[in-house]
């Protein structure tokens, strides 16, 4: 891995990787928390179809991960010299045409017809996701070498997320509900435009302000490239434990996802009968993140990022569980205990892709070859197969309480059903991430630092080859 001739890390690279998350948030976070929504209640379409639909889906998805994931570590196209950049620029239009997809009101289609729309949108969504979050995610491996910048561009990725969640979300809740509590299509749609339009223009910034600093293999050693064996990298990455670890950590965050996403929209729908609520879920984060912002990096860099996302994973456990035993009545005082009890998994997020750069690092130093890409598919891979599992879970938990697709009104059960759904996910998600980097990922600070130091001393040997 050698460096080119570029201007160091600065801020313009953490400007322009928030508008990474930003461009892809927009399009993941609506469509994965309000799809399902749209689907029960515009389309009709029910929950039991809809969870069946997700389990292809991602597990489709999870499959196509590494061969996607892959490809930038086999060819290098476009001019540039860029090796991720390019497979942005392709995917990122498809992916903004699929949230429009998702969202058309083609309820008086033949049900046949909306069931297979819905279907192809949604595929469609998944795999361009899939073809601009690999490159945008292994990126930061070239982006920059130092631990703690990296630790910058990982809480830099989960602001961008956060900032859909606190600008655009909240708009939700407030045009896709009539005042009678009905769903208002033309909503659902003009969100959609909004999302597909902001997509795109915040993916170029992303591709303007960051910059691809370490190249693989030098210009007179091209054809080392042949060395690249997929199921060889495949079969190492079996072997780095501290990936497993990372990859069981993030089935919890999915887990999670799953609660604070579109279950909880049924739970001010059904239980609450305030669907509209939701939109204060997002604006109550703001101090939350203001608070962590600054204060993660500063403890992951005294404790070590694995204690801190231990404690944190710990907070959430203990609070889910008291929300899940003591039932909170008054929507309000839920809201903002909620909020409390989820300042844990901000700090999850803000912390989870510097892990995932440092499992690159390891196998590089344990094989002496670095396959970014491939590595961050094969963790992407998890994810999807966890994303798959728990929101497929959730969607069949809601069709077994007995929700039915497009009634105004539920059956009382219904309700303290998903109450009691929403509010014990957290806390398993949070037990899932305290064995994945608890008890399975085993690289300590000192043993960072040491990895580190080697891969240095590699680089630098063979710059002067």
């Amino acid at each position: 891995m050698v460096k080119k001739e570029h201007s160091k890390f600065g801020f313009k690279d953490q400007f322009g990787y928030v508008f990474g998350d930003l461009a892809g948030s927009m399009v993941n976070l609506y469509i994965d928390t309000y799809i399902l929504t749209f689907s029960t209640y515009v389309l009709g379409i029910s929950a039991a179809w809809m969870a069946g639909l997700f389990l292809f889906a991602k597990i489709w998805d999870a499959i196509n991960d590494p061969l996607i994931g892959s490809l930038p570590d086999r060819f290098t196209i476009g001019k540039s010299g860029n090796k991720f950049k390019p497979y942005i620029k392709i995917a990122m239009f498809p992916l903004a045409f699929s949230v429009l997809m998702c969202f058309a009101d083609v309820s008086s289609w033949p049900s046949a017809m909306k069931h297979l729309w819905i279907a192809v949108g949604y595929i469609l969504y998944g795999m361009s996701y899939t073809g601009t979050s690999m490159p945008y995610g292994a990126m930061a491996s070239v982006i920059t070498k130092d631990p703690i910048e990296r630790t910058k561009l990982s809480r830099a990725r989960s602001i961008g997320g956060t900032a859909v969640g606190v600008l655009f979300l909240p708009l939700v809740p407030m045009l896709i509900w009539n005042e009678d509590q009905s769903a208002n299509p033309s909503g659902f749609f003009t969100l959609a435009v909004i999302a597909c339009i902001s997509s795109i223009i915040f993916y170029i910034v992303l591709l303007n302000c960051t910059t691809e600093r370490y190249k693989e293999v030098p210009e007179k050693t091209q054809e080392k490239k042949s060395d690249y064996k997929f199921f060889e990298v495949l079969k190492e990455a079996i072997k780095n434990r501290p990936l497993i670890g990372v990859m069981v950590a993030t089935l919890g965050s999915c887990i999670a996802s799953a609660s604070m996403g579109s279950m909880s929209m049924y739970l001010y729908r059904e239980y609450y009968h305030a669907p509209k609520l939701m939109a204060l879920t997002s604006p109550l984060s703001i101090p939350v993140l203001l608070i962590c912002f600054p204060l993660i990096p500063k403890l992951a860099q005294k404790f070590g990022k694995r204690k801190v996302i231990l404690f944190s994973a710990a907070y959430n456990l203990v609070f889910s569980l008291c929300l899940f035993f003591f039932p909170i009545a008054n929507p309000y005082v839920y809201l903002i205990l909620s909020t409390l009890a989820n300042i844990g998994q901000t700090g999850f997020m803000m912390l989870i892709w510097a892990f995932v750069t440092e499992c690159i690092d390891y196998q590089e130093y344990k094989t002496n070859k670095r396959a970014d890409g491939t590595l961050y598919s094969i963790y992407t891979f998890s994810r999807k197969i966890g994303s798959s599992l728990t929101h497929s879970g959730a969607t069949y938990l809601l069709a077994a309480i007995g929700y039915v697709s497009g009634a105004q009104v539920q059956a009382a059960a219904v309700g303290e059903g998903i109450r009691g759904i929403v509010t014990l996910l957290p806390a398993l998600a949070s037990l899932v991430e305290i064995i994945g980097i608890g008890v399975i990922y085993n690289l300590s600070k000192e043993k960072t630092e040491k990895i580190y130091a080697e891969l240095r001393a590699r680089n630098e040997l063979e710059t002067t080859e």
